[in-house]
């Protein structure tokens, strides 16, 4: 599998724990992992090389070229990292055909090989929709961004991309003329972006499965009346996202699933604490019993 992950080096610590979750939940993947990191050191891409070696898999650098960003507008406190994601298939190698981009405030907690391998037929980008339980924002989206056709408003963390297609149809130029125009009405400016030029060519899967917002438990299980228990979660949902402000990997977090995201997080400290005192040689793969 082809991951895409971007960041600055805030969300260095998350990230570890997202790579360690991913990596354990899918033992008999092949994972080649493409990083586009703003402020990461030397040190901080040894780890992740050695946290990736790990476990088999292969950790790829993304070089930004910085002249695709000479004429890129910015949105009041966004930075030009806002457009990585967008502008995927320009900084990657023309010889791969999709990749799965997950932003690092996830949990990986099952296999991610059907959501993979989704057809994508003539569709730019799979994503899901927070719908909610009356499913306000989609509506309420359509008609700011002016995007009524759009099945409804995607969440950009989590994005399976046809990468032939979207080299062939998402421009930088729209993209900065986008933002440039609109930039007024822009809440969150790479998700409004996506969904503002491309919501018509994205394929909605299943938010419950492959971008389960942490926030709303109680919402997910009225609206499935009942069933999506928390045992249903461990059985079915493959991706947590834990969207918002209020992040598990701060002290006070009270949501549902803090606790379950910080045994990941111990995990991953004993991990990295054990790289850290890897005597030379070759790194020994990780399984789950580790």
């Amino acid at each position: 599998m082809n991951i895409l992950l971007t960041l600055d080096r805030n969300y260095l610590s998350p990230l570890h724990v997202l790579l360690v979750s991913m990596m354990l939940n899918n033992p008999d993947e092949t994972f080649h992992i493409y990083l586009a990191g703003d402020g990461l050191t030397e040190a901080d891409w040894r780890t992740l090389d050695a946290l990736c070696t790990r476990f088999g898999a292969t950790l790829h650098p993304v070089q930004i070229d910085e002249r695709w960003f000479d004429r890129a507008p910015t949105v009041r406190y966004y930075s030009r990292a806002m457009y990585y994601r967008l502008l995927a298939a320009q900084m990657l190698p023309d010889t791969l055909d999709r990749i799965l981009y997950l932003d690092p405030d996830m949990l990986i907690i099952g296999s991610l090989r059907t959501l993979y391998d989704t057809p994508l037929g003539d569709s730019l980008y799979a994503a899901c929709i927070h719908r909610g339980l009356v499913n306000l924002s989609s509506p309420v989206n359509r008609i700011r961004l002016s995007t009524p056709e759009s099945e409804g408003y995607f969440n950009s963390g989590m994005l399976l991309m046809n990468l032939p297609l979207i080299r062939r149809h998402v421009r930088p130029q729209e993209i900065f003329d986008y933002v440039e125009k609109n930039r007024q009405l822009l809440v969150l400016p790479d998700q409004d972006v996506l969904n503002g030029l491309y919501g018509e060519r994205i394929l909605a899967v299943d938010e419950r499965l492959y971008n389960y917002d942490a926030r709303k438990f109680s919402e997910y299980l009225l609206a499935s009346q009942g069933e999506a228990d928390t045992d249903w979660i461990i059985a079915n949902t493959r991706i947590l996202h834990f969207c918002g402000k209020k992040k598990p990997w701060n002290k006070g977090y009270m949501g549902r699933f803090g606790l379950l995201y910080k045994h990941y997080m111990q995990l991953t400290r004993r991990l990295l604490i054990r790289l850290t005192e890897t005597s030379e040689g070759a790194p020994e793969k990780v399984n789950i019993s580790d």
